[in-house]
Parts: structure tokens; C-alpha cells; sequence
């Protein structure tokens, strides 16, 4: 039975936006497939990884049948990038194995029963439902997750906080020693839920959504987060536990500013992280008088130092960062130029936001140097 008909790199790319969550190693050997459903021309690609699910639908169906089954994601993958970008591809289905055919070229893969693919229900209530530019929620998700932690034993923090809100939405990331909080306007009079979107969808979501203003709608339901763009549809559990309370992090009482170029402290940061311990990463800032001095050293005693004029005139003050936490960040930003705050203390953190602009703040907890 045919199921498809397409050119190749029609068929590539519905295949590609569901295959990036499949994982290569699993217990379950069906979690290493896609479930591909066809309902008369409409064909859904299907992959879930029992946390995360995406779907995305196409209309390149052949014939009025309709039929599923599920079959290597990977090996799927990689035939097709394989395949020459000429003629169209054809897929066809047997009792148990699956047929690819392009010119003079065929494949033959095993397949496993769609009736044992366990596909993720779609929340059955909804509690919050937002509508936004796909632009403006991949902005969240691109200036706070840098600062989620990964495989902490506080599993609440290896991900992010959405934080639904009257007209607005909050995304906040920590893992303990830094955070990151970013806001958006939204047309919403609903009112205030919390959740907590596992780290692998948010990333999941950054390879997904575009920048531009198509809409992207975020529901809410019981232990479930669902995002519908385009023909993409990603079902998300949602990571139970209470998260920290991010507006006591925030400082709000810095009075000491200075505003640095994003590209001289991101080049001056990747230059003095060359000669730092590989385990500390640690930087010793030295900030005075209309300079800001950058300096490590290593084990071997060498030394790096770099230095950049600002328009600082407060006290001096002479504090530790670890340099990574700040090259996440400055890496992440588009922005030319970043406002830096700070307290005349070794031991406060750091407050990095962007000039004339209170949608973001990123707090980092100083280093012993």
C-alpha cells in the first residue's frame, strides 16, 4: 500500500522537526521510531520520548486509505538526506516492513505495530491559554535558557518557569548560582499559574519556533503544557516541584551602574577565559575608575589581562565571577550594549540588564578568588 509521495526535501522536513527528540539508546525499542498515521492525504509524523511528544501534519498522502505504523526514525532520516534532491520519493507499506524507493534506489525497513506507540494524550482541561508571536516566545526561551540547570538533584530547576500573569508572561531559569528573567506582554486577563517546562522541551521549542509573528499558542493543563504553531504540535509533562522564589533573587535597591559594550567584554571574557583553571573558570574583576579589568590565571602561573574603558566614577570594588555564566549570557544577547550593577561588596552578586529596558534581568552570585 502506497502511503507517500513527495519530493525529498518536502518529505525531509515534517520528518526532521518531529525526529530531534527521538532518542538513539532506550529501553523501549519503540521510542527509537516515529509513528507515521495517514488519513486519506493527510499524513502525521509523529515522536515521543514518554515526556515530550511532537506531531507535525502534511498533505502529500497518496490513495484513500488510511493506515499507521511506526518505523526507525534515524534510519529514515538518514536515507532520505542521502538520497539525491532529484524526482520524488515514494513510501510504501507491506505487513511488516516499509518501503523506500527514489529513481533507482530502494529500501526496506523493519516496522513495529502503531497500536504499541505510546503517543501522549492531549490535555483533557485547559487552565491558561495564551496566544503570542512565535518571535516573542522564542525570545524568552533564548534569554533565559542558558541559565537552567542540567541533571541537578533539585529537579525543579532543570528547566524553566513560565509564569502566567495578567497581560503578561514570565520566563525564569536558575540553577543556584545565577538566574535569569525575562517578560513578555500578552493579551491574557486569566489569572496567575506557575509551571515548570522540562529543560529538553524548552530547547526542543528554540529548535522549533521561528522569528517571526506567527502565532503560537501555549495551553495549560493538568500535569501537561501544550504548544500549536504552524502544522507543529508539542505535548510536554510538566516537571512537578516548587521552584525558588525568583523576586527575592532579583536585586531591585543597585544604585551603581555602568553600561559596557556586549562585543569588547564578550571578546575581552573569551580571551581571559583561555587561561582559567578548566574546573573554577573563575575571573577576578577589578572595577574602578573608568576601567573594568579582567584577569586569570592557571596552575602554571600564566596570566591573562584585559582591559575596558566604562564610565564608572563609584567606589572600587575588586570581585570573582565565574567566567562561563557570563559568557552564556553575553553569547546569548543581540543587544550592542549591557547595563552592569553592582553593590560596593566582594560578596553581592552582579545585575546585568539591557539599557532602557526592564523586561530582563540576569542575577550572578560572585566567585572566592
Amino acid at each position: 500500500m502506497q502511503l507517500i509521495k513527495a519530493p525529498r526535501d518536502t518529505l525531509l522536513k515534517p520528518l526532521t522537526t518531529v525526529a530531534g527528540i527521538v532518542e538513539r539508546r532506550h529501553t523501549l525499542p519503540i521510542l527509537a521510531n516515529i509513528l507515521l498515521k495517514k488519513e486519506g492525504s493527510k499524513v502525521s509524523f509523529i515522536a515521543t520520548d514518554l515526556e515530550v511528544q511532537i506531531t507535525t501534519a502534511t498533505n502529500f498522502g497518496v490513495g484513500t486509505g488510511d493506515t499507521a505504523v511506526t518505523v526507525a526514525a534515524r534510519k529514515l532520516l538518514d536515507i532520505l538526506r542521502a538520497l539525491p534532491d532529484t524526482g520524488e520519493v515514494t513510501i510504501s507499506q507491506t505487513t511488516n516492513k516499509l518501503t523506500v524507493q527514489a529513481g533507482k534506489s530502494r529500501f526496506a525497513l523493519q516496522t513495529l505495530s502503531a497500536g504499541d506507540f505510546p503517543a501522549l494524550s492531549v490535555p483533557e482541561t485547559i487552565a491558561e491559554s495564551v496566544t503570542m508571536t512565535q518571535k516573542a516566545l522564542k525570545h524568552l526561551f533564548a534569554m533565559t535558557h542558558f541559565a537552567m540547570a542540567q541533571q541537578d538533584i533539585r529537579y525543579y530547576l532543570n528547566g524553566t518557569l513560565l509564569v502566567f500573569e495578567p497581560g503578561t508572561l514570565r520566563a525564569v531559569a536558575t540553577d543556584g548560582h545565577r538566574l535569569a528573567h525575562c517578560q513578555s506582554v500578552v493579551d491574557t486577563n486569566n489569572e496567575s499559574t506557575e509551571v515548570i517546562v522540562p529543560r529538553k522541551t524548552v530547547l526542543e521549542m528554540q529548535r522549533l519556533l521561528s522569528d517571526s509573528d506567527e502565532p503560537v499558542v501555549i495551553e495549560v493543563g493538568t500535569g501537561q503544557i501544550r504548544f500549536c504553531f504552524g502544522e507543529v504540535e508539542l505535548i510536554s509533562k510538566l516537571v512537578e516541584g516548587k521552584f525558588p522564589d525568583y523576586k527575592r533573587v532579583i536585586p531591585t535597591n543597585y544604585t551603581r551602574h555602568f553600561d559596557v559594550s556586549r562585543e569588547a567584554l564578550l571578546g575581552s571574557l573569551q580571551r581571559a577565559a583561555i587561561l582559567t583553571t578548566d574546573k573554577l573558570r573563575s575571573v577576578r574583576f577589578q572595577i574602578g575608575a573608568n576601567a573594568l579589568i579582567a584577569s586569570s590565571t592557571n596552575a602554571e602561573q600564566e596570566e591573562a589581562l584585559e582591559e575596558i574603558d566604562i564610565n564608572y566614577n563609584a567606589e572600587a570594588l575588586d570581585v570573582g565571577f565565574n567566567v562561563s555564566y557570563l559568557l552564556d549570557f553575553l553569547s546569548s544577547l543581540k543587544e550592542e550594549t549591557v547595563r552592569w550593577s553592582v553593590m560596593p561588596d566582594a560578596n553581592a552578586s552582579a545585575l546585568l540588564t539591557l539599557p532602557d529596558d526592564d523586561s530582563f534581568q540576569y542575577v550572578v552570585m560572585p566567585m572566592r578568588i
